[in-house]
C-alpha cells in the first residue's frame, strides 16, 4: 500500500501533491449550498470554502485518536531494465446520445442514487454504552501505525526498451537576451468556478465512460487546429473515495489524456473522448515503477506540438515528502508521440538530472513561439524559483542545444545557473503566448501567498509584471493547479483548477481588464 501523505500538484503537476496549504485564520466562508447536480441528477463536489449545511444534525462524537507512525524498512526488488510499456489501444466507441447511459455496463454497474443514508454500519452513531451524555472526559486513543519504506533492490530483469541512438551534441554561443520593459498589469475583474469537468458528479461523467473518479492537473495544448489535448496526473477509477489520492488498488494511473473540441468554454469544457487501451478505461500513457524511493510515478508538466509531432514533459518522481508541498525528483523528461497521443516514447536522452535534489529544471512548462520552444522551470517541490531556457524547435530533444537564460543572455550548458526570472517561490507553472495582445501569461501557484496568481510579459525573459491574484486557498481549500486553456484570450482567461479534498478538476474563467 502506498503510503502518500502529500498531495500533488498530481499531479502536478502530480497525485498527492495539492500542497496542503493554511487558509488565513479571518477568511469568511462563503454561505452554505447544496452540493452541485450533474445533468443526471448525480452529486458533485463543491470545492468552495462553505458554512455547514444548518439542516444536517450534529456530527457523532468520536473519541480523539493519536497516531504514531512507525517507519518499517522493506527491501524491495527492482527489475532491470524497465519493462517496456503495455500500448495496448482502442478506438473511442461513440458515446451513447443519452448522457446518462451507461457506455459500458460490462465494466462497471450504473451507481445507485445516493439517499443521504449511512450504511456504514457505524456503530459510533449509535445509542449503546459508549454513547454517554456527552459530559465525560474522552481520554486519547493511541495507535501505532506501521509505515512501509521500501528500500529498492536493483536485480536483473527481462528485456527493456531499445537503447536509443545519442543526438549530436551541439554548442550554441552565448547570445544576448535581455529583459524588455514590464507591460501593465491587467486588472481582474471577476473569477468565477464554471464546473466539474472530472469525475463522479461532472457532466463528463468520466467515472463511468473511462474509469476517472479522481484525478488532478488538466494541463492543455493544441494538438491540431480545432482540437486540445488535456492530459491529467495520478488518476483512480473504482475503488477511490473522497479526500485526496485513491489507494494503488484503485485502478491507479500515473496520468491519461482527454481530447476536447469544445470551443464554447463559458458553459464548462466537453471532452469528447480519452486514450484507452480498453473499452471505457483510460490508458496510461507514461508508465512508471511504481516503486517509493525508485520511481513512484511519473507526472506530465505541460504538452505541445511541432507540426505533427507531440511532446509532453514530465518529471520522474522519487517519491513524495511526508512535508506538505514537497517531492524528490529523479529528473525531469521530454516524450513524444507520432500517432496523435495514442502511444508516447520516453526519449532516453532529453532529461535533465536531479543531481543531488537541486535541479533547476525539473518541472517544467513549455511553449513553441516563432523558433523556439521556450522552457521555464522550478525544481522538484514547491519552493522553488522560476528559471528559463530557449531551444530551435528542430533539436527540442537534443539536451545539448539548449540555451539558459543567465544575466541577460543566452548561454549554454547553464541549467542550473539560470537567472530567476521573478522574485518569489512558484509552483507547476502554466505558460501561453496570446497573439492577439503579442503578451505572455503564466499561471502559477505561489504557496508563499496561498494563491494561485496570474504574470504577464512582452518577452519570456521578462520583466514580467507583480503577481495579479486569481484564486485563494481561503476560498477554494487546497487548491492548486493554474493551467490555461491554449484558447483564452487577453480578456478571457480559462483555466483548471485541481482541489486536493475531492482530487478532481474544475474549469475556472478570470475575466480581465486588460490594459489599453
Amino acid at each position: 500500500m502506498r503510503t502518500t501523505l502529500v498531495p500533488h500538484g498530481s499531479t502536478a503537476l502530480g497525485a498527492l501533491l495539492a500542497v496542503v496549504l493554511a487558509a488565513p485564520a479571518l477568511a469568511t466562508p462563503f454561505p452554505w449550498a447544496p452540493p452541485p447536480v450533474n445533468i443526471c441528477g448525480e452529486t458533485g463536489f463543491d470545492p468552495l470554502n462553505r458554512l455547514p449545511d444548518p439542516a444536517a444534525p450534529p456530527p457523532p462524537i468520536i473519541a480523539p485518536s493519536i497516531d504514531i507512525p512507525v517507519i518499517v524498512p522493506e527491501l524491495t526488488p527492482v527489475p532491470l531494465p524497465d519493462p517496456p510499456h503495455d500500448n495496448t489501444r482502442v478506438a473511442q466507441a461513440p458515446l451513447p446520445s443519452d448522457p446518462c447511459r451507461n457506455p459500458c455496463p460490462e465494466v462497471r454497474d450504473t451507481p445507485e442514487p445516493d439517499d443521504g443514508i449511512d450504511e456504514s454500519g457505524d456503530a459510533s452513531t449509535g445509542s449503546g454504552s459508549g454513547s454517554g451524555s456527552g459530559s465525560a472526559i474522552s481520554l486519547p486513543r493511541i495507535r501505532i501505525k506501521p509505515e512501509i519504506e521500501p528500500i529498492p533492490i536493483p536485480v536483473p530483469g527481462g528485456e527493456g526498451e531499445p537503447a536509443q541512438e545519442p543526438p549530436a551534441p551541439v554548442v550554441r554561443p552565448v547570445e544576448p537576451g535581455p529583459a524588455q520593459p514590464a507591460v501593465a498589469a491587467p486588472m481582474v475583474e471577476s473569477v468565477r468556478l464554471v464546473e466539474q469537468v472530472t469525475g463522479h458528479g461532472s457532466n463528463n461523467r468520466t467515472d463511468m465512460r473511462w474509469q476517472v473518479d479522481g484525478t488532478d492537473l488538466g494541463l492543455f495544448w493544441e494538438t491540431e487546429p480545432g482540437r486540445v489535448a488535456m492530459v491529467f496526473g495520478d488518476t483512480f477509477g473504482e475503488g477511490w473515495t473522497y479526500g485526496g489520492a485513491g489507494a494503488d488498488s484503485a485502478d491507479w494511473r500515473s496520468n491519461v489524456l482527454a481530447y476536447s473540441t469544445d470551443r464554447n468554454l463559458d458553459d464548462g469544457l466537453v471532452i469528447d473522448s480519452m486514450v484507452q487501451d480498453s473499452p471505457c478505461h483510460a490508458a496510461e500513457l507514461l508508465g512508471s515503477r511504481k516503486i517509493r524511493n525508485w520511481e513512484t510515478t511519473t507526472i506530465p508538466t505541460s504538452g505541445f506540438a511541432i507540426g505533427k509531432r507531440q511532446f509532453l514533459s514530465y518529471m520522474s518522481v522519487n517519491h513524495w515528502s511526508r512535508v506538505p508541498g514537497m517531492w524528490l525528483t529523479n529528473y525531469g523528461g521530454l516524450a513524444y508521440s507520432d500517432d496523435g497521443g495514442q502511444t508516447w516514447t520516453k526519449d532516453q536522452h532529453a532529461r535533465w538530472e536531479n543531481m543531488f535534489g537541486v535541479g533547476r529544471f525539473q518541472v517544467a512548462a513549455m511553449v513553441p513561439h516563432g523558433d523556439y520552444v521556450y522552457m521555464f522551470g522550478t525544481p522538484n517541490g514547491r519552493i522553488g524559483v522560476i528559471g528559463l531556457a530557449r531551444v530551435r524547435k528542430d533539436d527540442v530533444l537534443n539536451k545539448t542545444a539548449y540555451q539558459y537564460w543567465v544575466d541577460g543572455n543566452w548561454a549554454p550548458a547553464a541549467e542550473n545557473s539560470a537567472t530567476p526570472l521573478v522574485m518569489g517561490m512558484a509552483s507547476e507553472l502554466s505558460v501561453r503566448f496570446d497573439a492577439e495582445s503579442g503578451q505572455w501569461q503564466m499561471v502559477y501557484l505561489d504557496p508563499a501567498a496561498n494563491q494561485i496568481v496570474l504574470r504577464t510579459a512582452a518577452h519570456p525573459q521578462g520583466r514580467w509584471t507583480s503577481t495579479v491574484p486569481l484564486v485563494s486557498t481561503a476560498d477554494y481549500p487546497k487548491a492548486y493547479g493554474g493551467f490555461i486553456h491554449p484558447w483564452s484570450t487577453a480578456r478571457d482567461l480559462y483555466f483548471t483548477m485541481s482541489a486536493w479534498d475531492s482530487y478532481n478538476v474544475y474549469l475556472m474563467h478570470a475575466r480581465l481588464n486588460p490594459p489599453r
